[in-house]
């Protein structure tokens, strides 16, 4: 497989093309921190990311990461749910919101995002937004979580308003078993 041709690695070249410095982002599912930190990097120091995890293992190793980087002042790495990002920022203020959906690598499988809270999340990330503002999501799926949200989700991205929002969805069409859903949405003026 070449290089930066997974979901990830599709995931960060759109993240690159959209985030400028100054900007204001949030990693919805801060994992292990490679998402923040890539905000972080792009945001420069004019900017500011703030990253959600529900684990305090997630909150740790991203605090890590960014300690690592240099990018701990750029970041504020929170222990709550995506689907309470709203008490954290206004309304139109947010120019990339990043999502991950599945459950933490290296982690505990039994612990994985949901419908109940990633659907929420990502409507109140849309609203969070500005105009011309983006979203990247990245479904995993497959083993032992993530095709009844991973169904919820695409069920729910087709009635996101196309007059306020574009959706993209790419697929690996030619990947055996469950290859991850890379999804780009784009919000309007």
């Amino acid at each position: 497989m070449a290089e930066g041709l997974n979901t990830l690695g599709v995931a960060h070249r759109f993240i690159r093309e959209q985030v400028r410095p100054g900007a204001f982002c949030i990693d919805a599912t801060a994992g292990n921190g490679h998402d923040t930190a890539l905000l972080c990097e792009l945001c420069g120091p004019s900017g500011r990311v703030l990253a959600f995890d529900i684990q305090e293992s997630a909150v740790q190793a991203t605090k890590r990461r960014l300690a690592g980087c240099g990018f701990q002042n750029r970041a504020e790495v929170i222990l709550d749910s995506h689907s309470n990002m709203d008490r954290y920022a206004e309304k139109e203020s947010v120019d990339c919101i990043v999502f991950n959906f599945g459950y933490l690598p290296g982690g505990d499988h039994r612990v994985f995002t949901t419908a109940a809270t990633s659907i929420p999340a990502i409507e109140k990330g849309l609203a969070l937004l500005k105009p011309r503002g983006v979203m990247s999501l990245c479904i995993y799926y497959g083993g032992d979580s993530g095709y009844e949200e991973k169904e919820a989700l695409l069920t729910y991205l087709k009635t996101v308003d196309p007059r306020q929002y574009t959706v993209l969805l790419h697929q690996f069409y030619n990947r055996p078993n469950d290859p991850p859903i890379p999804v780009f949405l784009y919000k309007e003026c």
